[in-house]
């Protein structure tokens, strides 16, 4: 890989900024990279202490160095406000802060979401580093900004760096689509997802016989990142690179999408996996507002910062009927959830990582049938 003479000289010191430089560049060889490209963001999951434990702690610690890119970051193990209400330990508590404040030194935006474009929106064929695959597969596809499916530590090299290698989703080329899938039936985007990503291999191009909105493409994209290695869509008609390359011959249609999932009585209805939308949560409002009355379930529903204070009179209205409205964490990367047996979501991407990461037994429904269950 062909590497400027400033891009040598930080591979030379043995800092922080050399440890980041020889990640990029070990990524860059694997994948054949040419060069090294500027990008405008990056963002970092592995936040939770969860994932990354003592070990990886300490290593944030020892790198003392700062980010010269906007960076932002996925969700950690706890609501930094309420923590305690989440059941969580004091110690595990403190050890979450810790992996903030670390990150906080280096300069990251504490945004602590999955759903980045919320806060800030790349634009068409912007480079970008992100990690966070449901993040990740919104940006290439909805957006139309250029990122591979970066790892905490390759996203959070090039936040240093401010740049990354010229490979994958970054070339046009790459971005071309595979296989047309033709949806002839009703269906729930997660539902679809679910199945497609776990069925094809490559990059789909579908045709829908209507039209999707963003909380549709976000919950589908993030649903074929959970089951399978896909990383951009295109919607003919809709998603911005549709048209710059042709259809594929390889089809295949969709006359049924439906999904079975365990079969008991939930403990927990937990939403907002990908955190949740303005629309999604003023839904959420209206649906519990018909009901007039308080939950008779525990119901957590999970929201970007930026959501949460722009929503507050929502938030507050949705707390007095008895569901809790946490920010900064999420179901999935929470040892929170881990003390109920079995837990109600609307996302097959939470279905997905409940049920191999935690062990737990998951029942699926859409956004108004798990609210539905709450009130039982």
């Amino acid at each position: 890989m062909y590497l400027t003479r400033d891009e040598e000289k930080l591979l030379e010191d043995g800092s922080g900024i050399s440890k980041c430089m020889e990640i990029l560049v070990a990524l860059g060889e694997i994948y054949g990279a040419e060069r090294l490209i500027p990008i405008k963001s990056a963002h970092i999951s592995g936040i939770s202490y969860q994932n990354i434990g003592d070990e990886g702690l300490e290593w944030l610690r020892c790198l003392d160095v700062k980010f010269c890119v906007k960076t932002t970051l996925n969700p950690s193990g706890i609501d930094l406000e309420r923590w305690r209400e989440m059941g969580i330990d004091e110690n595990f508590a403190r050890k979450q802060l810790d992996v903030i404040d670390v990150f906080r030194r280096m300069g990251a935006d504490i945004t602590l979401t999955c759903t980045p474009y919320y806060i800030y929106k790349p634009g068409l064929g912007d480079h970008i580093a992100w990690a966070e695959s449901s993040a990740v597969v919104y940006a290439n596809s909805v957006l139309g900004a250029r990122t591979n499916r970066e790892s905490s530590i390759s996203a959070l090299a090039s936040a240093v760096i401010g740049k990354t290698p010229f490979y994958g989703l970054h070339l046009k080329e790459n971005r071309c689509p595979d296989v047309l899938v033709r949806v002839e039936c009703e269906f729930d985007p997660a539902v679809l997802g679910y199945k497609i990503g776990s069925e094809i291999d490559g990059i789909p191009i579908f045709e829908f016989r209507r039209r999707l909105s963003h909380d549709d493409m976000k919950m589908l994209g993030a649903a074929l990142a959970s089951t399978g290695d896909v990383a951009i869509f295109h919607i003919i008609g809709q998603t911005p690179e549709w048209k710059d390359f042709e259809i594929p011959k390889e089809r295949i249609v969709i006359d049924r999408a439906e999904l079975e999932t365990d079969d008991c009585d939930p403990d927990l209805i937990a939403l907002g996996c990908p955190h949740l939308s303005r629309d999604e949560l003023i839904r959420i409002y209206g649906f519990v507002k018909r009901y007039g009355k308080r939950v008779k379930k525990d119901v957590w529903i999970f929201l970007s910062r930026k959501i949460y204070n722009e929503c507050s009179e929502v938030v507050e209205e949705l707390e007095k009927m008895g569901i809790r409205v946490f920010k900064d964490t999420c179901m999935v990367v929470s040892p929170a959830t881990e003390r109920f047996e079995c837990i109600a979501v609307n996302s097959t991407k939470a279905l997905v990582y409940l049920t191999k990461l935690k062990g737990l037994k998951v029942v699926f429904d859409d956004l108004e049938g798990c609210l539905k269950r709450a009130f039982i």
